[in-house]
Order: C-alpha cells, then structure tokens, then sequence
C-alpha cells in the first residue's frame, strides 16, 4: 500500500433531491480523501466517515437535539473521537448536509452546488478532526486548509468574495 490508510467514506442519500447531483457518493468520497491526503494524518486501517445526505427536516431535528438551535443548517458534523484519539479511531464520526440549505446557499452565493457539496463535507470532515471556527485565529486555521483543499480540486476560494 502507498503512503497512509485513508478513511472509508460510506455515503446514505436519504433525500431524492440528491440525486440530481452527478455522483453525489463519489463526490462526498473524494472530498473526504483529499482531505486526508491533503492533511497527511495517520489513520486506523479502515477507519470510517459517515456522510448523510439529507434534507432541512431532518437536519433541523438534529440541530435541535444536539445543538439546541431549532433550524436546518448547512452542515453538522458529529465526531466519534476526540482529536487525540482520531489516529486509532475505528469511526471518525458522522457528517449531514441538508439539500434545500446547501442549494439555495450555492444559488445566492453564485455557485454550483457541487462545489458549495464538495466544501461543506471537506469542511464538516475538518471538524471531526478537530478543527473549529470558534475564535478568529481558529477560523484563519480551519478556513487556509479548507482552502488549500478544495484547490486540490480544483475549487475557487469559497471565502473570496470576489465574483
């Protein structure tokens, strides 16, 4: 095997509206490895990332659950291990994007929603990490790999406000 274990990205569509997204499952996939490529962590052989792909109603119930906030957001991440532990963590812990969200957040902001897809799973995968954006000087952190990331795949800078 070529340089470290990578994570194993198992991907749910629970929302049809997905599916209109060309290889949603792979496209969640591939944000997941190049982030760990990107981040060159070590891993447990087979260690595993949930992603749900879901929509505002489901979303907004586990917003209200676990983070007591009664709305959909975007993204919510779950970690399964605490960041030191993450290396040998057989689960790194769950991903959720709500489609309506991630969709009309692309349409205001001018993007496709693939790409808006591809930063919020390489974004939710940096949090169960233990990345956070909890301080200015966390958020510059967070936000250069999220960066660097997404230019791996060929996606534009997501905080440029430029057009």
């Amino acid at each position: 095997m070529n340089g470290p274990s990578l994570p194993e990205t198992d991907v749910s569509v629970d929302c049809d509206d997905w599916l209109k997204v060309a290889d949603i499952e792979a496209l969640a996939a591939n944000a997941i490895a190049a982030s760990a490529r990107h981040l060159a962590r070590p891993f447990r052989q087979g260690a595993e990332v949930s992603v749900l792909l879901t929509d505002d109603a489901t979303v907004r119930a586990l917003n209200k659950s676990w983070r007591r906030q009664d709305k959909p957001t975007n993204v919510l991440s779950f970690p399964a291990a605490s960041p030191d532990k993450v290396a040998t963590a057989p689960m790194l812990g769950d991903i959720a994007l709500a489609y309506e969200t991630v969709a009309r957040e692309a349409a205001v902001e001018g993007k496709s929603v693939i790409d808006h897809t591809t930063h919020l799973v390489v974004h939710g995968f940096l949090h169960l990490l233990g990345f956070d954006h909890l301080t200015d000087a966390d958020a510059e952190a967070m936000e250069e790999q999220e960066r660097r990331i997404l230019a791996m795949l060929g996606i534009a800078d997501p905080y440029d406000d430029k057009p």
